[in-house]
């Protein structure tokens, strides 16, 4: 009952309701998207190809674009190319210095980050999409095995003007699923692009379920069907687990006399997240997997054979995903928390740990923490999205999803219910969590 009073609080607070119904909204036009196909291709034979290499980088690709890739939609490219911008951006801030200046400007600066990430993104577009124009030509001629009865992918031949209609219409649908994720985030609830993902993989999991259960035509094995969902189950409490942990450092606040009143003297805690980077770690890695089949449309040496040896589930793709986990979760824990300037505020605020002198040892000791709860954290996100996908295999059970994709569901869901549970909270409303709405406010306030 307590929950269910939680929920209806969500309707007496107006801003509220207006972002939720706005960000529902927003979503919804990107699933009708979904199903508008581009123009001299037929999606029903790219869907049987799809099918038949449903486990592998297509698989993938297909998953979180949402089943765009399948459909051959507009949005066929998902927001993966605004993803691959955001990582060229951030890795040249770390070595390009006017990138790292902007970075520091605070907001301003951040505001044209974001403007040349959205430049970034067309370009990678227009590149992806004549990539993927060139591939649905390429399937005209190959050898589908059972597909080649269908049709062709490309119903009139292909040649210059498809190719040119196609990229256009790809890096149109990419620019316009970026401006609705940005319209989430700005008036909506929760973040748009991961919104746009988690929507995406959400959508499929029905039909996945169903066709499982067409396909076993009642060879289904009730024991190892059992043990998927537990594995699934545990998957998700491990997730929720680690996502609400912290680290706290201890931090006392020197006292100081003005006039007659007396400040400072009290206890508080500096909180470190196990898992700061959230679910952005997975996706960025998922994102440089797929890139090396946009380069082998392009003939570029050694990324055919690179795309090949990349069959997901196998141990060479579990290897790099891996370490391109590990790599993202520290990377962008450096980008986004700055030792040095939170041990700078904490000198100006009079503060400081215990045991540790304030400015230099104070960021060093921070970083040193950090790079420790970090290391716990990147093998907790490693470990959640290659642990159910290698088990799914061992039980024989197909799982399309995979444990990246139940991260990025709850890693999201978590982020959305904690930014409506601020929202009813400020308003001196009960929190989604349950408990009295003063007492919460008050307790985190202390």
């Amino acid at each position: 009952m307590a929950a269910l009073s939680a929920f209806a609080n969500i309707g007496k607070v107006p801003e509220l309701r207006k972002r939720i119904l706005f960000t529902v909204a927003m979503l919804a036009v990107y699933r009708i998207g979904v199903f508008v196909t581009i123009p001299g291709v037929d999606r029903n034979v790219m869907q049987a190809v799809v099918n038949k290499q449903g486990g592998g980088l297509l698989g993938l690709f297909n998953m979180f674009s949402g089943g765009a890739l399948s459909n051959l939609s507009i949005f066929a490219l998902g927001i993966m190319p605004y993803v691959s911008a955001s990582i060229i951006l951030q890795l040249l801030a770390m070595v390009f210095k006017p990138l790292e200046e902007l970075r520091k400007e605070g907001e301003a600066g951040q505001r044209k980050i974001n403007q040349y990430t959205r430049y970034g993104t067309i370009v990678l577009s227009l590149i992806q999409g004549f990539g993927i124009a060139m591939s649905l030509e390429g399937m005209n001629n190959a050898d589908l095995s059972d597909q080649a009865r269908v049709g062709d992918v490309v119903t009139h031949g292909g040649g210059w003007a498809f190719r040119f209609m196609t990229v256009i219409t790809l890096a149109t649908g990419t620019a316009f699923m970026m401006w609705v994720g940005e319209q989430i985030t700005e008036r909506g609830i929760g973040n748009g692009i991961s919104l746009i993902i988690f929507a995406g993989i959400v959508d499929g999991i029905p039909q996945g379920v169903f066709q499982y259960f067409q396909t076993s035509k009642g060879n289904i094995q009730p024991l190892n069907v059992g043990a998927l969902v537990a594995v699934v189950l545990v998957t998700v409490a491990t997730i929720v687990f680690f996502e609400r942990a912290q680290r706290r450092i201890p931090i006392y606040y020197a006292r100081r006399s003005v006039g007659r009143r007396v400040y400072g003297g009290q206890n508080a805690h500096l909180p470190l997240r196990v898992n700061t980077a959230g679910t952005i770690p997975p996706i960025f890695a998922s994102s440089l997997l797929m890139f090396p089949a946009t380069l082998a449309n392009f003939k570029v040496p050694g990324m055919a054979q690179l795309q090949s040896s990349l069959q997901r589930g196998d141990w060479v793709f579990n290897s790099f995903y891996i370490v391109l986990i590990v790599f993202f979760c520290f990377f962008y824990t450096a980008v986004t928390f700055q030792a040095v300037d939170v041990a700078d505020n904490l000198k100006k605020q009079q503060a400081f740990i215990p045991n540790v002198r304030q400015g230099k040892q104070t960021a060093e000791y921070i970083d040193f923490v950090l790079t420790r709860v970090t290391a716990g954290g990147a093998a907790y996100v490693a470990a959640v999205c290659v642990i159910p996908t290698v088990l799914s295999q061992a039980l024989r059970v197909p799982f399309q999803w995979g444990g990246t994709s139940i991260m990025i569901v709850v890693g999201v869901a978590l982020d959305t219910v904690n930014q409506i549970e601020a929202h009813l909270i400020t308003r001196n409303y009960e929190g989604l969590a349950g408990g009295g709405g003063k007492t919460r406010v008050r307790g985190r306030r202390n």
